[in-house]
Parts: C-alpha cells; sequence; structure tokens
C-alpha cells in the first residue's frame, strides 16, 4: 500500500483528503473481501452484494467524499474508485459461483437415494369378497356359453311377481319381506326386486318383441332386497339368476350344469342332490344340496351332521311363466335356478357370518384379499 501523503499545518502532520478516501476505500474492500469469504449461502451473500456496491451501500457512501476534493484530484480517487468497485464484483461472483456449487453438492447429498435399501411397500387394493365371487361365478356361466344380462332394481309387481307365476295371496308379496315404495297414483306398484328372476322375464319379452326366438341362455347377476337381516340374511344381498329356454330342455340339463357350476367354483369334484320343493315360477322345484365341502361328506358343525349342505333353489321353469311372455310352453321348455352369491363365497371360504361383508373390517377385507 503506498504511504500517505503529509504535510505540516500549524506545527501538525495533516494527511491530504485524497490520501484519506484512498485510505477508506482499501479498508472497504479488505473488509469486504473478508465478508464475502463468510457468507453462508447465496441469500446472504446477495445481502453483503447490497450493503457494499448497493446505492446505499457503504462504496456510495465513501463516493460522497470525493465532491470535496478539488478538481485536479477527482479523475485520480476517480481511478482508484473503480478498481475497488471491480475488485468488489468480482469476488461477489467468485463467492457466487463458490457458494451455488457448495449449495448443489448440499442438495445432491440431501436428495441422494440409497438404492441398497428395501423398496416402500403400498398396500395393494383388491375387489370386495362378494364381487370377487360374482366375477368368478359368471365366469363360469359364460365358459359354458351364458350370456350376461341385467336388470333394473327398481321393479314393478308385473315383472317382480306376476309374469313369474306368483299368486297375490303368496307370502313373498307381504309388506315384512319387501320394500315398497309408496304409491304416486300408478297402476303398477314399485318395489326394491326381491331376486334377479325379473331379468328373466324382460330378456324373454325382448327377445319375443323383436321377432326372436329361443335358444335363451342367460346369467342375470345383481343386488336384490329384502326386509331381513340376522348372521345368514342381510337387507341388501346378491343374487344370481341362471336360465336357459330351448326345446327338449331337461331336468337332466339343469343337473349337469349345476354339476359342472359347482365343481368348478369350489375347484373341486363335489356330490350334489335335487329335493322336492315348491317354488311358485318352477315345476318340478328342487332344493339343491352338495356334499359338504368342509368335512367331505362325514358330518361336522357346517352341515350339521348331514354331510349335505343347501345352496340354491332350481327347477323346470313353469308353463304360466312362458306363456307371461308370450312362449309357447308346448314346444319350448326350459330350466332357472338362482343363487346367493354371499351364501356360497361363504361356503367357499368358511366365512361364519353373512354381516362381514357389509361391516368394512379391513382385517377381514385384507384376508379375503390374500385369498386371491
Amino acid at each position: 500500500m503506498a504511504l500517505p501523503f503529509l504535510f505540516v499545518l500549524n506545527g501538525v502532520w495533516v494527511m491530504s483528503e485524497i490520501d484519506a478516501l484512498k485510505g477508506e476505500l482499501e479498508v472497504l474492500q479488505e473488509k469486504a473481501l473478508a465478508s464475502f469469504l463468510k457468507a453462508a449461502d447465496l441469500t446472504a451473500l446477495q445481502t453483503l452484494r447490497v450493503a457494499y456496491l448497493g446505492k446505499k451501500g457503504e462504496l456510495t457512501s465513501v463516493l460522497k467524499g470525493v465532491g470535496k476534493l478539488a478538481p485536479a484530484d477527482r479523475p485520480v480517487i476517480g481511478q482508484f474508485v473503480n478498481a475497488t468497485k471491480a475488485a468488489l464484483a468480482e469476488a461477489l461472483d467468485a463467492a457466487e459461483v463458490l457458494l451455488a456449487v457448495k449449495e448443489k453438492q448440499q442438495r445432491i447429498e440431501a436428495e441422494r437415494l440409497d438404492v441398497t435399501l428395501p423398496g416402500r411397500s403400498a398396500t395393494r387394493g383388491v375387489l370386495h369378497p362378494v364381487q370377487q365371487g360374482l366375477n368368478e361365478m359368471t365366469a363360469i356361466f359364460a365358459q359354458m356359453g351364458f350370456a350376461i344380462a341385467e336388470g333394473p332394481e327398481i321393479e314393478d309387481e308385473f315383472h317382480n311377481f306376476d309374469a313369474l307365476n306368483i299368486p297375490q295371496e303368496h307370502p313373498a308379496r307381504a309388506m315384512h319381506d319387501t320394500f315398497f315404495f309408496e304409491s304416486s297414483g300408478e297402476q303398477q306398484a314399485k318395489l326394491l326386486r326381491t331376486h334377479t328372476s325379473p331379468v328373466q322375464i324382460r330378456t324373454m319379452q325382448a327377445c319375443i318383441a323383436s321377432g326372436g326366438k329361443p335358444p335363451l341362455a342367460v346369467v342375470a347377476p345383481g343386488r336384490v332386497y329384502r326386509c331381513d337381516y340376522d348372521v345368514t340374511h342381510s337387507p341388501m344381498f346378491h343374487q344370481v339368476e341362471v336360465f336357459k329356454v330351448d326345446k327338449d330342455v331337461s331336468l337332466a340339463h339343469l343337473k349337469g350344469v349345476l354339476q359342472h357350476f359347482l365343481s368348478a367354483y369350489f375347484e373341486k369334484e363335489v356330490s350334489i342332490r335335487l329335493r322336492p320343493h315348491y317354488f311358485p315360477f318352477t315345476e318340478p322345484s328342487a332344493e339343491v344340496d352338495i356334499g359338504c365341502v368342509f368335512c367331505a361328506g362325514k358330518g361336522c358343525r357346517i352341515c350339521k351332521g348331514s354331510g349335505w349342505v343347501e345352496v340354491l333353489g332350481s327347477g323346470m321353469i313353469h308353463p304360466n311363466v312362458l306363456k307371461s311372455v308370450g312362449i309357447d310352453s308346448e314346444i319350448y321348455s326350459g330350466f332357472a335356478f338362482g343363487l346367493g352369491v354371499e351364501r356360497l363365497v361363504m361356503l367357499k371360504h368358511g366365512i361364519p357370518d353373512l354381516r362381514l361383508f357389509f361391516e368394512n373390517d379391513v382385517r377381514f377385507l385384507r384376508r379375503m384379499g390374500a385369498n386371491t
């Protein structure tokens, strides 16, 4: 650093104004350079840039003394000021580059992934067990050549009762069994369907109305509603209606379809038996039992020691049902059966309480999902 120019005034050594300004600029530069090196991050460095080189910064403050110099001295100090300003700007740029590299390295380290760590497991969503059962059942019938059909859940009495040969005095029409809607002046009372058999009527009607004729082979899955709720019954449950109409359809065809379906669904050969029963819409009618899938017919708690478990109702379509949709019962015959989806799923997976399907217990749903 050059020595300042001194002169004697009234017997005292005095520093010239130009040398005093140079000294201030040198002190300012040393102070600024040290501050730049200590800046913790780019934000702090930007604050220092404003503090030293801004309009109200320290360099501007020092430059206010230039106006007090003699005109001849101003160019000299101006060169010195420019040099100081350039040195500070250069030091700031260099510090900015270093801090940018440092911050990038810190970010890389913070975001670094250890590819050797085990991956985070995600919970896998699965279909509800009832929907699983519906899919399995309809797939088996589809492989046998049955078409899938659906119908409205809000039905009228004709499709839900009359066309199915269910007389007015039949208990199924009673208020404690069926959910009726309040009448709004319509001729036909509206209700929540009690079975999926109305789809059978609608499908046959549509076939005849379009100028078609049997053969018809249809499976109709869907929700049904009845006033009942306990361990084995729910006010809303799922049913699958299956029927076939053609020439010379017999009870033997019905038994063959049932045997194949039940064995395919339970994934093992099961024995079946048909017991005489009564249903208004079939004649003859039969309850279908299977050999207990838990004890292989030896007798257990599930089959109550009998070796057999009742699974569904079936029979040959009543001639009155065929007549109600315009099909000649002298030429065509058919079989039909309806099965409760929840009941078969319970038997297949050993589920003790039907209400588990509707309580949304995550533990139960996870266990069922693990079975798929």
